[in-house]
């Protein structure tokens, strides 16, 4: 039965009720919201809710109002087989009211209004809904700047939900709207940033004026606007114009826009110390505008990189974000997101393909107009350009920052080592480059090395010789010079596949690294933790000479007092293990001390990850010195049970536990039997669909069953009992069976 406007206060009851701290008034209300959802007319008395503005409505009531009707028009605004959905009479109806009610005053409001207009404009245009956006185009003509908010509002929304549509025709139609709407949307951008450049101008001159601060709420919904319409640029440059790597024609809007964002920055940049501490909301205005617009470049240059290539956009913006990495202003030291982005360009463009001479030759009787050619063409005026903006001096002087200032670790850095070693290191291991300034900068300074390696290998070495002499290998102190020596020691260990050239690894490490080892100063952590992971980096470069002695460094780094040490070298043993060069022979006298190590530091550790990797390398440390587990057997049984028990809620962990159990029971052979007390156990939980974790388990579980069949001397009587849990999972999936 269909709900009437007779029904709006009903329903508006219901939600009101939904949103009570009473159980006995919630539960029903949401039960009774849940049986009217598919009702024809509940959308609309929802909008009637949303729309209704008086004192009378509440507005937590309306917000849920705005996200009931959202998620109805996911379930219900498509027809269905299942449901009668919503009729197009109604469709009609909400589609025009909607239009009517995006000024809307709660910001949460009217981000729910721009996500549901989104949603049915991508169903239902441009066939049901045609005129979206010249209505949209209309509203913005008005005056009132909060309206016009809104409007941009929508528009990105709905123009990011159009922009993810893949077929053809759909790629078409946003290209058209591109073709209408850029223009507008451009001169509307240059506006509304001269409005605002005049006014802080006015707003650092007059912070105490109460005739000023009154507009400061206008102020602000213009700087609103602004960012969203640089969104709005932003998509349509990016999805509205097919990318000038296809046709190798020039997107003339990449060549308008890009400078003037350049410009808009520079413009911006100066206000952005001032206001921090004078006018905060504008300071952090201008934090999220600059980082905004260096991001739409970064996305910009990505899709177009020839255009971004022109000599009017690429050297003027390379030389700006070049200089403020290399010689950033005091008060833009400590804007690290903006210098990130900064790096992030830089990296984009260097490692860009499009700019890369072309590796292959000329076809025969090829005319000089082809496709092929005009690329050609384009990235050899590009790379001319490079080399301009980058000449050598520069790269070896952006080589020496990256190193120097960006490498080096800080005093909050040391001092989260100091509070938590366990958590610093997975924070150092596992953050993606572009968050922090450290990681970016390490990934810049690789992707420059691999473009410059013969003028930056020496350079390098030079610096590493340099800090090696600043910093004995006896030094206790934390001093300038040992954290420039970890800041070397990271540099050589990024690019150990070309430095292996121009670096003797076996000299480095006799000679060196050995001595540093040796040296047990707590505040030696930092450079015992470099070489750990030198020692994974380089490990192709550990010869015969020097084998046995990285073997017993690895056990000596094992045994160091910090946890983030410990972890480092975990993972750096895995890589030694792994390598085609490890002899198994002469690491076996240390098997009972690493295990003895390893099991320890399970007992050490706190984090979930951390367990994951230490467990990894028991695994592959099984796998590789196989029938030699022999002796070690008991305590690995002993250490399996333990850590089976303490897994309980922990399905990755499991997971990583099963594999080592293969690999024990493979290594162990036709002796695997020794392990059943504490295998079989583990095996009937992960087997048993019924079993909770069955979802994540079964797979890695029925690997272990095969091995364990696979190494039975007899099937026992405990293994047939198993033999049930088969038609189960058969008759649950036969993606566990093997296809010959």
């Amino acid at each position: 039965m269909a709900l009437s406007a007779s029904d709006v206060q009903s329903v508006y009851n219901l939600l009101a009720n939904s949103l009570s701290s009473d159980q006995s008034l919630r539960k029903p209300a949401e039960s009774a919201l849940s049986q009217c959802e598919s009702r024809p007319g509940f959308c609309s008395c929802l909008l009637e809710i949303i729309a209704a503005r008086d004192s009378a409505c509440r507005e937590d009531v309306r917000l849920l109002a705005s996200v009931y009707f959202k998620n109805s028009i996911t379930r219900y605004w498509r027809h269905r087989r299942d449901t009668p959905g919503i009729s197009n009479d109604e469709k009609i109806h909400l589609r025009k009211k909607l239009l009517l009610h995006i000024r809307e005053e709660n910001s949460q409001i009217a981000l729910q209004l721009a996500a549901l207009v989104s949603k049915i404009a991508r169903i239902d245009y441009p066939k049901e809904w045609p005129e979206i956006f010249s209505f949209l185009a209309q509203q913005l003509q008005s005056a009132d700047l909060l309206a016009s908010h809104r409007v941009f509002m929508v528009l990105f929304r709905t123009l990011k939900e159009l922009s993810t549509k893949r077929l053809a025709a759909d790629q078409k139609n946003f290209s058209e709207i591109a073709l209408h709407f850029f223009d507008y949307a451009w001169n509307l951008w240059q506006r509304d940033v001269q409005t605002m450049l005049q006014s802080f101008s006015a707003l650092s001159q007059c912070t105490t004026s109460s005739s000023f601060m009154d507009q400061q709420n206008e102020l602000l919904l213009t700087c609103e606007r602004w960012l969203l319409c640089s969104k709005i640029i932003r998509q349509l440059i990016i999805s509205g114009y097919a990318s000038d790597v296809t046709s190798a024609e020039e997107v003339r809007q990449v060549k308008e826009v890009c400078p003037v964002f350049l410009n808009a920055i520079l413009s911006f940049l100066p206000y952005y110390s001032s206001f921090l501490e004078g006018q905060i909301k504008f300071g952090d205005f201008i934090k999220r505008a600059c980082i905004k617009l260096m991001k739409i470049l970064v996305a910009v240059q990505c899709k177009h990189p020839y255009s971004f290539g022109d000599k009017s956009v690429l050297p003027t913006i390379m030389d700006f974000c070049l200089n403020k990495i290399t010689n950033p202003e005091p008060a833009l030291a400590s804007f690290e997101q903006f210098l990130i982005q900064c790096m992030v360009l830089v990296k984009s463009i260097l490692e860009c393909k499009e700019y890369k001479p072309s590796l292959t030759g000329r076809v025969v009787n090829e005319s000089g107009d082809s496709l092929e050619q005009r690329k050609k063409n384009l990235s050899s005026a590009v790379g001319d350009t490079l080399a301009t903006v980058l000449p050598n001096d520069r790269v070896v002087l952006l080589c020496n920052i990256l190193i120097r200032r960006y490498f080096i670790y800080t005093t909050k850095d040391l001092d989260d080592w100091y509070q938590n070693p366990e958590f610093f290191h997975h924070e150092q291991d596992m953050i993606q480059w572009t968050e922090k300034l450290r990681p970016c900068a390490e990934a810049l300074y690789i992707v420059l090395f691999e473009n410059n390696r013969h003028v930056l290998a020496h350079v390098v070495i030079s610096i590493l010789h340099e800090a090696m002499r600043g910093s004995p290998p006896l030094e206790i102190e934390i001093s300038p010079g040992m954290l420039l020596k970890d800041a070397a020691y990271s540099a050589a260990g990024h690019v150990y596949y070309e430095l292996s050239n121009y670096l003797n690894f076996s000299q480095w490490f006799s000679g060196s690294l050995t001595i540093e080892l040796s040296n047990d100063h707590p505040n030696m952590r930092i450079i015992h933790r470099k070489i750990a992971l030198l020692l994974g980096q380089w490990v192709s470069e550990i010869k015969s000479d020097i084998r046995k002695m990285v073997y017993h460094a690895f056990i000596r780094l094992l045994q160091d007092n910090d946890i983030a040490v410990r972890l480092a070298t975990c993972r750096s043993l895995c890589y030694l293990i792994q390598d085609s060069n490890f002899c198994e022979q002469d690491f076996f006298d240390l098997l009972p001390t690493c295990w003895s190590l390893c099991f320890k530091l399970v007992e050490d550790i706190q984090e979930f990850d951390s367990k994951v990797q230490v467990l990894n390398l028991i695994s592959v440390l099984i796998e590789h010195v196989g029938e030699r587990i022999i002796p070690f057997a008991s305590q690995l049984v002993d250490f399996f049970h333990k850590i089976w028990e303490e897994s309980t809620g922990e399905s990755l962990l499991k997971i990583q536990l099963l594999a080592a159990l293969r690999n024990f029971v493979c290594s162990l052979g036709h002796q695997s039997s020794i392990c059943y007390n504490m295998l079989l156990p583990i095996l009937q939980r992960g087997i048993d669909v019924d079993n909770p974790d069955a979802l994540n388990l079964l797979e890695d579980s029925v690997l272990l069953w095969e091995a364990t069949l696979a190494h039975a001397t007899s099937i026992g009587p405990q293994l047939i009992d198993f033999f049930p849990y088969l038609v189960s999972i058969m008759e649950r999936s036969f993606d566990h069976l093997k296809v010959s």
